[in-house]
């Protein structure tokens, strides 16, 4: 028998008071739990035929090289238990260098970079092992609150067989000193588990006149898991 560890004060609320625009699109009436039929187990199906020869290197999908600090994102999805998540779609998307987002609706007067759309994915391999080469995204100012900016983070989605089963949270760096402020990141109660939302410098990793690297592991249920349905911005 399969024992479930209870994880729910890990992840954060759907209504957060300290970001404003919860309080619009949040659920107002209790969740309704739907069985899985036969069309949300089964169908799409991912493989490695969508995805892209160069769609996990973020740094060589247009003809120049994007401005900023080279990266190397990489980690394992795990099961609680610590078992390994194979063939598992991993997307990311995130602002370039500046703290812009390639997006219609993103208007902060920082330079949007034409060699940088922002956008990955992958799938992890038989160990459960991802691997993205990216640039390090910059902060930006968004409106929630005054004078508010977002800590530098790359947003990652992660999709099983089937658009029902997709998780969505962020990364951020060691020692942002705008922790303090976001209340994305703040979300998260359980200071250990937010803590879970910050990657790890890892030097064994870098390639020597390269790429700096950061390892970040994404656990996805149990007491250990990565919060998971914060809200996006």
């Amino acid at each position: 028998m399969t024992v479930f560890r209870d994880d729910a004060d890990v992840h954060p609320p759907m209504d957060f008071e300290g970001y404003r625009s919860t309080a619009l699109r949040h659920p107002k009436e209790p969740l309704i739990a739907l069985p899985h039929r036969l069309t949300e187990v089964t169908a799409p199906v991912f493989g490695e035929g969508r995805v892209g020869e160069l769609d996990h290197d973020l740094t060589r999908q247009h003809a120049g090289e994007p401005i900023g600090q080279r990266i190397i994102v990489h980690g394992h999805v795990k099961e609680d238990d610590g078992r390994p998540v194979p063939d598992t779609l991993v997307e990311v998307w995130q602002a370039n260098a500046g703290g812009r987002y390639r997006h219609r609706v993103d208007n902060w007067p920082s330079p949007l970079d034409p060699n940088f759309s922002g956008c990955g994915r992958t799938i992890t391999d038989s160990h459960g092992y991802f691997r993205f080469v990216t640039i390090r995204p910059g902060a930006y100012p968004w409106g929630n609150h005054p004078n508010a900016w977002r800590p530098a983070h790359i947003h990652f989605s992660l999709l099983g067989r089937a658009f029902t089963q997709r998780l969505v949270t962020q990364m951020y760096f060691p020692d942002d000193p705008l922790f303090f402020q976001d209340p994305i990141y703040n979300s998260v109660r359980d200071e250990r588990a937010a803590r879970r939302m910050i990657s790890a410098y890892d030097h064994d990793s870098t390639e020597e006149q390269w790429a700096l690297a950061f390892r970040w592991d994404i656990v996805l249920r149990g007491e250990d898991a990565t919060p998971m349905e914060e809200p996006q911005a």
